[in-house]
């Protein structure tokens, strides 16, 4: 007979360099970079600092959430949020600039959109964009970092939803603990049980040896005195 007692406490690690929402955040924050150092000025603009550390927010709580969330799934749904708020920011900050220069946000149907949509679907990391953007405009530039934020923040919606069925099905660590020690404290009483009941057998089996093997020595001495 055999008894499991392994409870799974922590949650299986997440390789958050494999995750492509993040793969597109990191490559989010290098265009970025990039695009406040060829298209805004290097001084007396704060919008290049909100638009460097919105991208870099990023991709940072993503990685932390990912770290967190073999410990705690309420964590890992919060920071993964923060994610998300940080590149709306920035997504909101690209938005004003073409609204601002009077350059225009490509539409769904624009052909050109429907490609950098494609492209972007199939592309996750920087060395991918890099000779893209070199060839760029400031308006193809931002139009191609509105799309990333777009799909990103929607990859980050289907995960976030996933860990909350994940959470709502199997609990959070306290509830895992919980059940690792229920289902320990049962193996153990099933164990019990078992050796309680094979001891009854055997006492039962000596008994009855016992008795087996006194019949036989008065059947001995009876042939003896025969």
């Amino acid at each position: 007979m055999e008894y499991n007692t392994k409870g799974k406490v922590l949650k299986k690690a997440v390789i958050w360099q494999d995750l492509y929402f993040y793969r597109k955040s990191d490559a989010l924050y290098q265009l970025t970079v990039e695009f406040c150092h060829r298209y805004l000025p290097p001084h007396g603009d704060r919008t290049v600092d909100q638009m460097v550390q919105a991208a870099r927010s990023g991709k940072q709580n993503i990685i932390e959430g990912s770290e967190d969330g073999q410990t705690s799934s309420e964590m890992e749904i919060k920071l993964i949020n923060v994610a998300r708020g940080s590149l709306q920011e920035l997504r909101h900050d690209y938005v004003d600039y073409l609204n601002t220069h009077h350059l225009p946000i490509w539409e769904v149907d624009n052909p050109r959109q429907q490609r950098l949509r494609e492209f972007c679907h199939s592309h996750n990391d920087y060395k991918d964009y890099a000779p893209l953007v070199a060839k760029m405009n400031d308006e193809e530039f931002a139009n191609l970092a509105l799309t990333l934020c777009h799909q990103t923040d929607k990859m980050m919606c289907s995960y976030i939803e996933r860990l909350e069925h994940q959470f709502v099905t199997e609990g959070g660590i306290k509830e895992r603990m919980h059940a690792a020690r229920t289902g320990y404290r049962k193996a153990q009483d099933e164990r019990f049980n078992f050796l309680e009941q094979e001891n009854k057998r055997l006492k039962e089996e000596n008994t009855k040896l016992r008795e087996e093997n006194q019949k036989l020595k008065d059947c001995l001495e009876a042939l003896r005195k025969t």
